[in-house]
């Protein structure tokens, strides 16, 4: 498993991002959102934001869509949340 870490995340709380940005992979045809199905390993499409995975990190947002775009399972592009984003 993968591990990432920058200055805005703490260590001790890696869900408890201090970072007040968030991004979301959007699929570039139709712009749907990206979010985790229920069974935890399958991707499912949502249209709003607040339903999809948000990132706390650009660089973790990048990885995932470039691996997504390189195994077929793309194009999906990077995104970032505002705030008033639902």
């Amino acid at each position: 498993m993968r591990q990432f870490w920058t200055p805005n995340l703490d260590p001790a709380h890696p869900y408890d991002c201090t970072h007040p940005e968030t991004y979301a992979l959007r699929r570039i045809q139709g712009g749907r959102y990206l979010a985790i199905g229920r069974d935890g390993s399958s991707l499912i499409e949502v249209e709003q934001a607040s339903d999809g995975y948000r990132f706390h990190a650009h660089e973790a947002a990048i990885r995932v869509a470039k691996e997504l775009n390189d195994t077929g399972r793309g194009p999906v592009d990077v995104v970032k949340l505002e705030r008033s984003d639902p």
